[in-house]
């Protein structure tokens, strides 16, 4: 089976000590993992059968987007089956010249892929999110009903050809508190959410909403995911349930991949305290869909 690529992330953050603590205790097959080699080795990672350690070919661009581009285009040629990334920071990287607000933005343009969806996984709830870092001001204007069905065109999409599953379930958030109260506390619901569920449905995607997110998350056995509206709506219960374990999944492109559910933690480098349950669960779930998605 080919192998699956791992980029620890920034050099001077946790990613490698997570990556090497979990690599320890969760077998997914062969592994790349693709970084700055002084931070990796730091880490207690050496090569050993399978797994091999790969030092990006140098840039002027940080070498943890560096490692991100190699271990993109490696899953592209069909050289590796999955990617797991580990944390960037951003305004680190933004500083040397990055352009992108992030791993989903840059990896939508090394992919050629115009709109991917953010989605997380964590205990029994898988949410996706219609909009992402944007104030909350702005985000109901970007509640459209061409917004909501393309997220659930893509979740439905990834849901069952990366996961496997054949009828997937999805549960659909209003925007306002109780889906608008039937226009009482808003319209988002009746002139975009609505109407987006009504279409998808009609393409085969088994919709249902738009409900309140009390609703769905008080029950989330009810749906396979979740489709929340905007970030805190859908990540702060998620994260109250199984942060620190829960696994950023990117949805929409042309290649599998995974993450962890935090940042770069640069106070805890060095410690012993950094947890690697994030990063067990991101190779886990890696693993899992590139097997199914063969």
């Amino acid at each position: 089976m080919r192998p699956l690529v791992v980029t620890p992330g920034c050099p001077v953050g946790i990613g490698a000590e997570v990556t090497a603590a979990a690599l320890a205790r969760v077998d997914v097959g062969e592994v790349w993992v693709v970084g700055d080699t002084t931070a990796i080795h730091r880490a207690g990672l050496r090569e050993r059968p399978g797994l091999r350690i790969v030092q990006p070919p140098p840039t002027a661009e940080p070498v943890e987007i560096a490692a991100i581009r190699w271990a993109t285009a490696a899953c592209l040629a069909g050289e590796a089956r999955a990617l797991c990334t580990g944390p960037i920071h951003k305004a680190r990287a933004a500083a040397r010249g990055f352009e992108f607000s992030g791993h989903t933005d840059f990896l939508a343009h090394l992919c050629g892929t115009e709109e991917p969806v953010m989605s997380f996984v964590g205990g029994n709830v898988r949410v996706a999110l219609v909009t992402v870092h944007v104030p909350l001001r702005a985000v109901p204007p970007l509640i459209t009903e061409a917004a909501v069905l393309h997220t659930l065109r893509v979740v439905h999409e990834a849901l069952t050809r990366q996961l496997g599953l054949t009828a997937p379930r999805l549960a659909v958030c209003g925007l306002n508190p109780h889906a608008g109260e039937g226009g009482l506390l808003g319209h988002e619901e009746a002139l975009a959410i609505t109407p987006a569920v009504r279409r998808a449905c009609a393409e085969g995607i088994a919709a249902h909403g738009p409900v309140s997110a009390e609703e769905a998350f008080m029950h989330p056995e009810d749906a396979d995911l979740i489709v929340a509206m905007y970030h805190d709506q859908g990540l702060a219960p998620l994260k109250r349930v199984d942060f620190g374990r829960s696994v950023n999944w990117t949805m929409g492109l042309p290649i599998v991949r995974t993450s962890v559910d935090h940042g770069t933690a640069d106070a805890l480098v060095g410690t012993g305290r950094a947890r690697s349950d994030s990063m067990e669960a991101a190779l886990r779930l890696a693993d899992q869909l590139s097997r199914s998605a063969g």
